[in-house]
């Protein structure tokens, strides 16, 4: 099986021959980046200067919906041609390539709060695709039942009622809305779309992130941000082998569940994500959920898996500043990467 390779800052630069050169022609090589929402309070350049100074290969930047986009104006990049040219030389000036734009919202929401996010949604399709782009960075989405002002995450199957709603969903809301969306992003020529299999979704675990795409298509694929499955009781290792090619994305996010609070009130918690020492479980700096080696078999499951993407850190510990850590988790990474291509190298001992 192919085994992930450490990419390096020259990676997409033909001229320069990638690090462990020899590994990288037989394996996968995965990059190291982030959604840069993860340094909400940097200006554009600041945080293309600290990505840079920590040897990000790629980043991905969020347009609207629930993220502020705070390094990205979409409307003003989607009808200037020169304000598109001048951010991409930006971001290419720094040694670093864009590897998503990001949408993600509930463009199924009912009312006019999920048209509004439908519409962001579609300009970021748009915008991905003048821009050369070939991933958008999403969620399914979640309606209601007939007449709800409010989305509905069905998460039982009993009383029976919650049946039929389920059912309405799929058949009546997220199939339709998702074939004419995948029809529109072939049209403005983006690839795929990367579905966050994210709690109050429709497309939360493996089997529904597969039901959607049997339904609709190949351009649906995963963001498989292991944090979600995490707190849901699934395992992100066994995830990526049962997504395989499946895989189009990946977040590098980690949770830690507090074995003590969650022991006595399971992980379904409601609790603020500020409260975090009152909460079953967090999104925590990577390894400080999981240590480093689980990190080490994450990877080479998507290794195996045959992901060639990057792995796009999203820093949201409540208990750790922005900068540290996402230096910590790339100084994590970069660890991971480079025992992956010496393992390469080497063969395995």
């Amino acid at each position: 099986m192919a085994e992930a390779v450490y990419a390096g800052p020259c990676a997409r630069i033909p001229a320069c021959p990638p690090p462990h050169a020899h590994a990288s022609q037989k394996g996968i090589i995965i990059k190291i980046g982030m959604i840069t929402d993860s340094l909400p309070d940097d200006s554009v350049d600041t945080m293309l200067s600290n990505a840079a100074r920590m040897k990000m290969d790629m980043l991905e930047f969020a347009c609207g919906n629930w993220s502020p986009a705070p390094h990205i104006e979409l409307d003003r990049m989607l009808d200037s041609d020169a304000a598109r040219r001048d951010f991409q030389a930006r971001v290419a000036d720094h040694g670093i390539a864009i590897s998503a734009l990001n949408c993600s919202g509930n463009p199924l929401h009912p009312g006019e709060h999920g048209r509004r996010h439908a519409e962001v949604t579609r300009k970021t399709i748009r915008l991905a695709g003048m821009m050369g782009v070939d991933r958008v960075v999403m969620m399914s989405g979640c309606p209601g039942a007939p007449g709800d002002r409010y989305p509905n995450w069905i998460t039982t199957e009993w009383p029976p009622e919650v049946r039929e709603i389920l059912k309405w969903q799929w058949d009546e809301a997220l199939v339709p809305f998702w074939k004419d969306l995948v029809a529109y992003a072939k049209n403005q020529g983006v690839g795929k779309l990367c579905l966050e299999l994210h709690g109050h979704q429709n497309v939360y675990n493996v089997a529904t992130l597969h039901r959607l795409r049997n339904a609709v298509g190949e351009v649906v694929g995963a963001n498989l941000d292991p944090s979600h499955l995490m707190w849901m009781g699934a395992d992100p290792i066994a995830a990526a082998a049962a997504l395989g090619d499946a895989v189009y994305y990946c977040h590098a996010k980690d949770t830690r569940i507090d074995p003590d609070i969650a022991g006595v009130n399971g992980v379904i918690d409601t609790t603020p994500g500020s409260d975090f020492k009152h909460r079953s479980w967090s999104y925590i700096t990577l390894g400080r959920g999981h240590a480093e080696p689980w990190w080490d078999k994450f990877v080479a499951a998507l290794g195996a898996a045959g992901y060639d993407g990057v792995l796009s850190i999203e820093h949201e510990d409540p208990a750790m500043s922005a900068l540290e850590g996402v230096e910590e988790s790339v100084a994590l990474l970069k660890r991971v990467l480079e025992r992956r291509a010496g393992q390469s190298v080497t063969g395995p001992h």
